[in-house]
């Protein structure tokens, strides 16, 4: 007699597998904060993993490589965070994620924090395509130094 070993069971089990990954990857979210980032015609490969954000009313939120969630902090502490927190990142830079609604003035004093420390900053936003008028289109920081 000839023993025969049946894939059918093997194959379930990895289609399920699969479809379990593919669903709870579906849950991950890359920040909870909602900025509506400017668009550009000019991008950067580079992405850095420290990050300062900008919300519409003007708050400011630090995150770090190691940190899951961006964390608030207050106008007059943001440099200790940006000194603190840029040297963990390996590309040594921070990338300043402001909502198109944020005051140009704010802006440039997050960018001013950085150029006075000699950290590399990066503006990020959303690139401009005239054939996607009206669709979100992927985050990427555009150089700005």
């Amino acid at each position: 007699m000839m023993a025969t070993f049946s894939m059918a069971s093997m194959t379930d089990v990895v289609f399920l597998l699969l479809v379990f990954f593919m669903v709870t990857s579906a849950f991950v979210f890359p920040t909870a904060l909602e900025i509506d980032l400017p668009t550009s015609s000019q991008q950067t490969p580079v992405k850095p993993q420290t990050r300062v954000f900008i919300d519409s009313e003007g708050a400011y939120y630090v995150s770090s490589p190691e940190a899951e969630e961006p964390m608030a902090v207050p106008a007059d502490s943001l440099a200790q965070y940006i000194l603190a927190t840029a040297p963990a990142d390996s590309l040594g830079a921070v990338a300043v994620y402001a909502d198109a609604e944020v005051a140009y003035g704010k802006v440039v004093e997050v960018l001013n924090l950085g150029a006075a420390n000699s950290i590399k900053m990066v503006l990020a936003t959303k690139p401009a395509s005239p054939d996607t008028e009206g669709a979100p289109a992927p985050e990427s920081p555009a150089v700005e130094e």
